[in-house]
């Protein structure tokens, strides 16, 4: 458990960053507050480094959705007014990392931090991959649906182009990337050669899970996208909790 004074740090490193991310229209009021919440659990929970990788996808996943907004807007398929996301988008894409740094504070055995930060990685790796292949693959002109090859609208649910899928790996392998060159600094997490590619295969693999699910369910009105997006990064964070017991 960390120092008071320390965790002190942590909740004022996050207010800032919150505040920050409102006035600059990443957030609105209610996913910065949600946002905040996150990190707080994150950093003081888990580890400063996760936060630090929380941060780093914010950004990426925000240049991600400003690319060509104005194009994504006149096509209908933008997030907000001007690319801000809401709590519902913070809290699809943030409860298991949550999940996961509550689990550490637990000290529940054999979940130790060089186990959770594996996942941890594994779960931010699926969210990075599935942004990218959304706010990226939406500009392939010949996506289709990743159940039966049928060629399909950009935008449709379930819908999967080559566009799309080498964003999806680029940025699963950024967070990996990113993991592998922080993780050598904190002797209690994970760093080497799975920390950089088991956890973004798992970001892979579950990007598309959330395509096959948005081919199925969503289509069908029985989840909608934040949930399937939730569903998505559980499965990527458990199967990398599941390949943990055989790397670790």
């Amino acid at each position: 458990m960390i120092a008071t004074e320390q965790a002190l740090l942590y909740l004022i490193i996050c207010t800032g960053l919150s505040l920050f991310a409102y006035y600059r229209h990443i957030f609105d009021l209610k996913g910065a507050i949600c946002a905040f919440v996150v990190g707080s659990v994150v950093s003081v929970l888990g580890s400063i480094l996760w936060l630090i990788m929380l941060i780093f996808f914010l950004l990426t996943s925000y240049a991600f959705t400003r690319y060509r907004f104005m194009t994504k807007k006149q096509m209908g398929l933008h997030e907000g007014t001007m690319g801000e996301r809401g709590y519902k988008n913070v809290l699809a894409n943030g409860l298991v990392v949550a999940v996961i740094a509550i689990l550490v504070a637990l000290e529940i055995p054999t979940f130790g931090m060089d186990t959770a930060s594996f996942i941890f990685v594994a779960a931010l790796s699926v969210a990075a991959a599935d942004t990218a292949a959304s706010e990226i693959g939406v500009f392939d002109p010949k996506p289709v649906l990743i159940t039966t090859g049928e060629k399909v609208k950009p935008g449709t649910d379930g819908g999967v182009s080559l566009t799309g899928q080498i964003a999806a790996f680029i940025a699963a392998g950024l967070i990996s990337a990113l993991s592998y060159l922080l993780f050598i600094l904190d002797p209690e997490l994970l760093a080497g050669a799975p920390t950089l590619l088991i956890p973004m295969l798992c970001g892979f693999f579950g990007c598309q899970i959330d395509s096959l699910i948005g081919a199925t369910l969503e289509t069908k009105g029985r989840i909608g996208k934040l949930g399937n997006n939730f569903i998505s990064i559980a499965a990527g964070a458990t199967l990398a909790w599941l390949l943990s017991f055989a790397m670790l």
